[in-house]
């Protein structure tokens, strides 16, 4: 009996996703990984009767179900799904079309929805598995010109928490992962876009922009560190429903905490006079 774990990986020919599948093959493990560019994904990593490179449109709940279907039919199950696949999306709500907004929603949250609705029957009839949502800090606080795609990431933390209540009585554990900024090519053309009609009024938002793009290549966050932590995480019999990753997300995450503590109880008089 094989005991290798068959790891299903979205979004995996680059950053933390190919640093994660580059260490689960040299540990042994069995993968199945998906790119919108297949050929990079192929390139990325060496040729494995352990790998299967998968094209797929997220987007698409046929071309996921085909997709799931190849891995079953390959490795004979998925014991991990990583949703990992995703994209930045930067301007305020004004600037962005209708559009480009609906199409960072298709990927960062319908496309991990997606994905979620075809492994369940499997890990469902098990009786195991483990579903890793990637979201970011951004989708516990977001800052300045980036709304669109904090909600996206605030939409992955929260069906992340329902999901897991769902689903623990089929003994499938569920973890949101928050990373921080990572040296990554998230903030390179190919992660992210820009609103097409920015709008001069928005000063706020143009300066931070520019302020992150700074940030290119300077992260204090380690990719492969992150991989490992992953792994880490899904290599426990109890792992934790919240995971952040980097010092900065850390300081972040209870920054807001600290923010909404204070806010919540200075309004507690209004708060708790609605009641009958």
């Amino acid at each position: 009996m094989n005991n290798k774990r068959v790891w299903f990986i979205t979004g995996a020919s680059k950053g933390i996703g190919r640093s994660l599948v580059k260490q689960l093959l040299a540990q042994g493990e069995r993968v199945a990984a998906t790119s919108r560019n297949v050929g990079a994904l192929i390139d990325s990593q060496p040729q494995s009767p352990d790998f299967l490179p998968l094209a797929v449109d997220l987007t698409s709940d046929a071309s996921v179900a085909a997709a799931v279907q190849q891995v079953v039919d390959r490795f004979g199950t998925i014991d991990v799904v990583v949703n990992n696949a995703g994209y930045g999306i930067g301007g305020s709500i004004e600037e962005l079309t209708d559009e480009e907004a609906r199409a960072s929603f298709d990927v960062n949250v319908f496309g991990t929805l997606n994905v979620i609705r075809q492994v369940m029957p499997i890990l469902r009839a098990q009786q195991s598995g483990h579903i890793i949502n990637i979201s970011s800090i951004a989708g516990i606080t977001a800052n300045t010109g980036w709304a669109v795609y904090g909600a996206a990431k605030y939409a992955v933390v929260g069906l992340s928490e329902v999901l897991a209540q769902d689903v623990r009585a089929f003994g499938i554990n569920v973890t949101v992962v928050a990373p921080g900024a990572f040296r990554t090519q998230f903030l390179s053309d190919e992660s992210i876009v820009m609103a097409k009609n920015p709008i001069d009024a928005y000063e706020a938002v143009r300066s931070s922009h520019a302020y992150y793009l700074t940030l290119d290549g300077k992260q204090a966050g380690d990719p492969e560190k992150a991989a490992s932590a992953m792994i880490e995480v899904a290599s426990v019999p109890d792992p934790p429903l919240y995971l952040l990753l980097g010092t900065d997300a850390y300081q972040r995450a209870f920054h807001k905490l600290d923010v909404m503590r204070t806010e919540w109880a200075a309004w507690e008089r209004l708060t708790k006079s609605t009641d009958y």
